[in-house]
C-alpha cells in the first residue's frame, strides 16, 4: 500500500532549510506553500533563492504573512523558523486578548486555530525559552500556553547540532507539537514525560539523550492550565520559569528537565570542509593585528555617551579558528571585520584568511552553490547566518515519517 504524501506549509521560509531537510528525509514530504518576506528590503534575495530551487513545486508568496495567512491551504505540517521577539499579551477594550503587533508568533497560532494543522515543527534562538530577562521564561511560556489552548501537546529540545555530528556548534531550539485530533496525540497520552522526553518522543528519538542530573527524579509537572493560571493576559503577567534545555506539555501540565546528548557516530570538523583552491579576496593579508585584537581578551576603561566611565571586560576568541573541532555558529555579520567572524589558516598557503561563501553552505549542510542566485556576496554569508543545520531537519523528518 503507498504511503500517503504529508503535505507541508514552511512559515518564514529564509532560503529553504526546512524544505530541503525534509526533502532529504522522505519523498512523502510535499511542500505545498512558503512564505518569505524580509521587512523593509527592496530586494528579496532570500525569497529569489527560495523560489529558483522550488519554485516549480511549491506556491512561493512573498509578502508579510499577517496579510496572507488565509491563503494558506490545508496541510499536515506546519514547518518556520520564526523570530524571537517579546510574546507579552495584553487585554482589547472589547475584552479580547492580543499580542503585540508584528510579533510573528500570532500568525503562527491564528494558522493553526484557522487549519486544525495536525503536526507542528519549529526552531528558534535557544534564549527563548529563557526570555525576558525581567520574567524569565514568560515569553516562551506563552507559546506552550496559546498551543495547550488550541489542543496540542508539546515537546521541545534545544540541540547543539555539533553534539550530533554535524560541522556546526549551532544551538537552537526545536519545538514539536501534534494535535489531539492525531494518533500520536493519543499515544503519547498514556506514555509518562520522561518515556517522551528520553524515549519514545519525535525529538528523543531523532536525537537520543540521557538524564543530565539523575537526582531530578522524580520530576514535578506545573499546571500552566487556564483553570489553574487563568486567561491568557493573566498568565502572561505571573508566569515565569526555569525553563531546562528539554521539556513536554499535555493537557496543561508541564515537565521539563535537563538532558545531555548520547552519540556515537562521526563528526564534521572544521578542517573537513575547508576548500583547497580559494580565491586571494578571502586572505587577510597585514590586518592580524586588528584581528588579534578584536578576538582577543579585554579588560578596558570605556566611557558611555554621558562621560560615565565603567569597565569593559571581554573574553577572547579562537585566532585562527581552531580546524580540530566543528564550526562556531555562523552568524549573519559573517565574513565582515568583527570579532566572531571566523578567521582559519588555509590548507594549501598556510595563510589566514576568512569562509567562503560554499564553506559556510558546507557547514550548513546546504549544497554548494544553494545561495549562487544572483544575491550580493555579502548576502550569501547572510542568509548562512539565519539558516538552520539542514541535517537536523533531515533526522526530525525521517522520525516523524515513520510515526505518521
Amino acid at each position: 500500500m503507498e504511503e500517503k504524501n504529508i503535505n507541508v506549509v514552511e512559515l518564514f521560509a529564509g532560503v529553504g532549510g526546512f524544505n530541503l531537510g525534509l526533502k532529504s528525509a522522505s519523498p512523502r514530504y510535499k511542500t505545498l506553500w512558503a512564505n518569505q518576506w524580509e521587512p523593509g528590503k527592496k530586494t528579496q534575495h532570500a525569497y529569489d533563492c527560495y523560489l529558483k530551487h522550488f519554485g516549480m513545486e511549491t506556491t512561493c508568496i512573498n509578502e508579510d504573512i499577517a496579510k496572507v495567512k488565509h491563503q494558506v491551504p490545508q496541510h499536515d505540517l506546519l514547518v518556520g523558523g520564526f523570530p524571537c521577539q517579546d510574546y507579552s499579551v495584553a487585554a482589547t477594550n472589547a475584552k479580547g486578548i492580543e499580542g503585540k503587533k508584528g510579533v510573528l508568533w500570532w500568525e503562527i497560532r491564528d494558522i493553526l486555530e484557522m487549519k486544525k494543522t495536525p503536526y507542528l515543527l519549529l526552531e528558534n534562538v535557544d534564549r527563548l525559552i529563557k526570555s525576558p530577562a525581567s520574567q524569565r521564561g514568560r515569553d516562551f511560556g506563552i507559546i506552550l500556553r496559546c498551543l495547550t489552548d488550541l489542543g496540542y501537546c508539546v515537546q521541545w529540545r534545544v540541540i547543539n547540532a555539533a553534539e550530533y555530528g554535524h560541522p556546526q556548534k549551532r544551538r537552537r531550539a526545536f519545538i514539536f507539537a501534534c494535535h489531539e485530533s492525531t494518533l500520536l496525540y493519543n499515544k503519547y497520552k498514556d506514555l509518562s514525560p520522561e518515556t517522551i522526553l528520553l524515549h519514545d518522543g519525535i525529538l528523543a528519538k531523532s536525537f537520543p539523550s540521557s538524564l543530565k542530573y539523575e537526582e531530578l527524579k522524580p520530576y514535578l509537572p506545573v499546571d500552566i492550565s487556564e483553570s489553574s493560571t487563568g486567561d491568557l493576559v493573566n498568565f502572561s503577567k505571573i508566569f515565569k520559569c526555569d525553563f531546562k534545555n528539554a521539556g513536554y506539555i499535555i493537557n496543561g501540565q508541564l515537565t521539563t528537565f535537563e538532558v545531555k546528548p548520547r552519540y556515537e557516530g562521526n563528526y564534521i570538523l572544521l578542517k573537513d570542509i575547508l576548500d583547497d583552491d580559494v580565491d586571494n579576496s578571502y586572505f587577510l593579508g597585514g590586518e592580524l593585528s586588528l584581528w588579534q585584537y578584536m578576538k582577543g581578551s579585554k579588560k578596558e576603561l570605556r566611557y558611555k555617551p554621558n562621560g560615565e566611565p565603567y569597565n569593559y571586560t571581554e573574553g577572547a576568541i579562537p585566532f585562527p579558528d581552531n580546524l580540530d573541532s566543528p564550526a562556531r555558529t555562523i552568524l549573519t555579520s559573517e565574513s565582515s571585520k568583527n570579532r566572531s567572524t571566523h578567521v582559519v589558516i588555509d590548507k594549501s598557503t598556510l595563510k589566514y584568511r576568512l569562509l567562503t561563501p560554499e564553506e559556510c553552505e558546507k557547514i550548513n549542510e546546504f549544497p554548494v552553490g544553494w545561495t549562487n542566485t544572483g544575491m550580493p556576496h555579502k548576502f550569501r554569508y547572510f542568509t548562512m547566518g539565519n539558516a538552520l543545520v539542514v541535517g537536523i531537519i533531515t533526522s526530525i523528518g525521517k522520525t516523524l515519517a515513520d510515526e505518521i
